[in-house]
Protein backbone atom coordinates (compact mmCIF):
# COMPACT_ATOMS: atom_id res chain seq x y z
CA UNK A 1 0.00 0.00 0.00
CA UNK A 2 1.42 3.39 -0.96
CA UNK A 3 2.04 6.05 1.70
CA UNK A 4 -0.60 8.63 2.50
CA UNK A 5 0.62 12.17 1.85
CA UNK A 6 -0.71 14.73 4.32
CA UNK A 7 -0.42 18.48 4.17
CA UNK A 8 -0.29 21.16 6.86
CA UNK A 9 -1.90 24.56 6.45
CA UNK A 10 -0.84 27.14 9.02
CA UNK A 11 -3.00 30.15 9.90
CA UNK A 12 -6.06 28.44 8.45
CA UNK A 13 -9.28 30.44 8.37
CA UNK A 14 -11.28 27.22 8.86
CA UNK A 15 -9.25 26.34 11.95
CA UNK A 16 -9.60 29.89 13.28
CA UNK A 17 -13.38 29.66 12.95
CA UNK A 18 -13.36 26.25 14.65
CA UNK A 19 -11.20 27.63 17.48
CA UNK A 20 -13.65 30.47 17.99
CA UNK A 21 -16.57 28.01 18.05
CA UNK A 22 -14.76 25.61 20.42
CA UNK A 23 -13.47 28.42 22.63
CA UNK A 24 -9.80 27.48 22.25
CA UNK A 25 -6.60 29.29 21.34
CA UNK A 26 -4.89 26.43 19.51
CA UNK A 27 -6.60 24.00 17.22
CA UNK A 28 -5.86 21.49 14.53
CA UNK A 29 -8.59 20.14 12.31
CA UNK A 30 -8.56 17.90 9.28
CA UNK A 31 -10.32 18.28 5.97
CA UNK A 32 -9.41 15.40 3.67
CA UNK A 33 -5.62 15.08 3.72
CA UNK A 34 -4.91 18.59 5.04
CA UNK A 35 -4.32 19.41 8.69
CA UNK A 36 -5.46 22.98 9.30
CA UNK A 37 -3.79 24.84 12.18
CA UNK A 38 -4.72 27.91 14.17
CA UNK A 39 -2.64 29.27 17.04
CA UNK A 40 0.15 26.77 16.42
CA UNK A 41 3.00 26.69 13.98
CA UNK A 42 3.88 23.68 11.90
CA UNK A 43 6.95 23.13 14.11
CA UNK A 44 4.91 23.36 17.33
CA UNK A 45 2.31 20.93 15.99
CA UNK A 46 4.91 18.41 14.79
CA UNK A 47 6.72 18.54 18.14
CA UNK A 48 3.67 17.02 19.88
CA UNK A 49 3.57 13.41 18.69
CA UNK A 50 0.26 12.69 20.39
CA UNK A 51 -1.35 15.63 18.57
CA UNK A 52 0.05 14.56 15.19
CA UNK A 53 -1.20 10.99 15.72
CA UNK A 54 -4.65 12.28 16.66
CA UNK A 55 -4.95 14.32 13.48
CA UNK A 56 -3.44 11.56 11.30
CA UNK A 57 -6.17 9.26 12.61
CA UNK A 58 -8.72 11.74 11.23
CA UNK A 59 -6.88 11.73 7.88
CA UNK A 60 -7.23 7.93 7.84
CA UNK A 61 -10.91 8.18 8.72
CA UNK A 62 -11.44 10.49 5.75
CA UNK A 63 -9.49 8.09 3.57
CA UNK A 64 -11.63 5.15 4.65
CA UNK A 65 -15.03 6.84 4.36
CA UNK A 66 -14.53 9.59 1.78
CA UNK A 67 -14.82 13.33 2.23
CA UNK A 68 -18.58 13.89 2.27
CA UNK A 69 -19.53 10.63 4.06
CA UNK A 70 -16.97 11.30 6.79
CA UNK A 71 -18.12 14.89 7.31
CA UNK A 72 -21.75 13.80 7.44
CA UNK A 73 -21.10 10.95 9.89
CA UNK A 74 -18.81 13.11 12.04
CA UNK A 75 -21.37 15.91 12.32
CA UNK A 76 -24.16 13.40 12.97
CA UNK A 77 -22.12 11.84 15.79
CA UNK A 78 -21.52 15.28 17.32
CA UNK A 79 -25.24 16.06 17.18
CA UNK A 80 -26.17 12.65 18.58
CA UNK A 81 -23.65 12.14 21.40
CA UNK A 82 -21.58 15.34 21.55
CA UNK A 83 -18.02 16.11 20.54
CA UNK A 84 -16.22 14.19 23.28
CA UNK A 85 -18.21 10.95 22.89
CA UNK A 86 -18.14 11.14 19.09
CA UNK A 87 -16.78 7.75 17.93
CA UNK A 88 -14.33 9.42 15.55
CA UNK A 89 -12.87 11.49 18.40
CA UNK A 90 -12.74 8.45 20.68
CA UNK A 91 -10.77 6.58 18.00
CA UNK A 92 -8.45 9.58 17.45
CA UNK A 93 -7.74 9.90 21.20
CA UNK A 94 -6.84 6.19 21.27
CA UNK A 95 -4.50 6.74 18.29
CA UNK A 96 -2.55 9.35 20.28
CA UNK A 97 -0.71 6.44 21.94
CA UNK A 98 -0.23 4.35 18.80
CA UNK A 99 3.04 5.09 17.00
CA UNK A 100 2.14 2.55 14.28
CA UNK A 101 -0.39 4.99 12.82
CA UNK A 102 2.54 6.98 11.39
CA UNK A 103 4.10 4.05 9.47
CA UNK A 104 2.55 4.79 6.07
CA UNK A 105 2.22 8.57 6.37
CA UNK A 106 4.29 11.31 4.79
CA UNK A 107 3.70 14.87 6.02
CA UNK A 108 4.77 17.57 3.57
Amino acid sequence: MKPVTCYIKERSLLARLAARYMGGNQIAMVIGKTIHLHGATREDFLSHKWWVRHEICHVMQYRELGLIPFLWKYLWECARVGYYANRFEVEARAAEHNSAIMERVVIV
